[in-house]
């Protein structure tokens, strides 16, 4: 028995036939160009919902554009990640633009490049890059192929755009909440960085910067205390553990991002001990999970949504003109304190 066939894809011939216009007007409509009367949009738009008409994406490749962004994120468990897709989508609403997401690799330089590269290759209209770790030089290259906005790192181009967050602000914030209530064993959990070409650019790496600097500012230098692993939760477990052996534990914990601070809890609370009474802990991000009530986690905020409508914005403007000078944006981070913090022990 031969298999029933398959529905035949409605076509814009379709769509001028039941509306009893020319192909012509159809296009004029579907690309919102000029010539097309009021009552001519409405008949072809009747027709496009009663067919189920959609545009076949390859076809507006061939005519240069497929009204798609491709949106690179490097960690798909990260929590703070869907925040800035809550503002990209958000700003976005009312275009006809379309957003699909490729997952980067958690650190792998090779995954990122097969996803940039396939967004290339399925001719996306523009990119969005979250945190990528991928050379200057590659950044540099794909933003001369499609319009590219780079979301986190802080380093400057003349090819691309960028929206970052002030991490250096945001570290001293918590540094100096912690110290102002008391706290001098202040440690911090970084993601360790490897390319030291990075440093200077990496949002990781200027937390990491910003403690230290702030440590230094508030007499505290001779407690510095780093744990280098990952922006994972498994990274927050393995970096509290370390710290809860030291034979003087710190009696707070800054956590580089609020998923490592996940992991920090967990450990903490394995270890017999209790948050905010034996150990403070703070994160970064003012994640959906920082404000549960069970949880509760002081947090820097730093505008996920924010960050996301700023992006779009920067992109539309670049996918409209290819030969503006790069934009930087950089937002300023607020301190959101909650249970999770407070003075140390006696």
């Amino acid at each position: 028995m031969e298999p029933p066939a398959l529905p035949r894809r409605v076509t814009i011939v379709d769509v001028a036939q039941h509306a009893q216009v020319s192909t012509t007007t159809v296009s004029k409509v579907l690309r919102n160009a000029y010539g097309a009367s009021p009552a001519m949009r409405a008949k072809v738009q009747q027709a496009i919902s009663e067919l189920g008409y959609r545009p076949n994406a390859a076809a507006r490749a061939m005519r240069g554009q497929t009204y798609t962004l491709g949106v690179m994120l490097p960690d798909l468990r990260n929590p703070f990640f869907p925040e800035i897709l809550d503002g990209l989508t958000e700003a976005l609403r009312g275009t006809e633009y379309q957003v699909l997401v490729g997952p980067g690799g958690c650190n792998d330089e090779q995954a990122e490049s097969h996803v940039t590269d396939a967004m290339i290759d399925r001719g996306m209209d523009g990119m969005i890059l979250i945190a990528p770790i991928s050379s200057r030089s590659r950044l540099e290259h794909l933003a001369n192929r499609v319009p590219t906005v780079i979301v986190g790192r802080h380093g400057h181009s003349a090819a691309y755009d960028t929206v970052s967050d002030d991490d250096l602000t945001g570290a001293a914030l918590v540094v100096g909440h912690l110290a102002g209530l008391g706290h001098r064993r202040i440690a911090h959990i970084e993601h360790a960085e490897t390319d030291p070409d990075r440093l200077v650019e990496m949002p990781n790496a200027i937390r990491a910067d910003g403690y230290q600097r702030a440590m230094h500012a508030h007499g505290l230098a001779s407690e510095i205390d780093i744990v280098s692993t990952t922006y994972t939760q498994e990274g927050g477990y393995v970096g509290a553990r370390q710290l809860l052996a030291r034979s003087r534990r710190p009696t707070a914990i800054f956590a580089g991002a609020d998923i490592v601070a996940m992991g920090v809890l967990d450990a903490i609370s394995e270890a017999g001990l209790l948050v905010p009474a034996d150990i403070s802990v703070a994160g970064y991000d003012n994640t959906t999970f920082a404000q549960l009530g069970q949880i509760s986690l002081t947090s820097v905020d730093q505008a996920g949504r924010h960050i996301g409508a700023e992006t779009a914005r920067l992109l539309l403007d670049r996918i409209a003109d290819r030969h503006r000078p790069s934009a930087q944006i950089k937002l300023s981070p607020t301190l959101v304190p909650r249970r999770t913090t407070a003075p140390p022990p006696e």
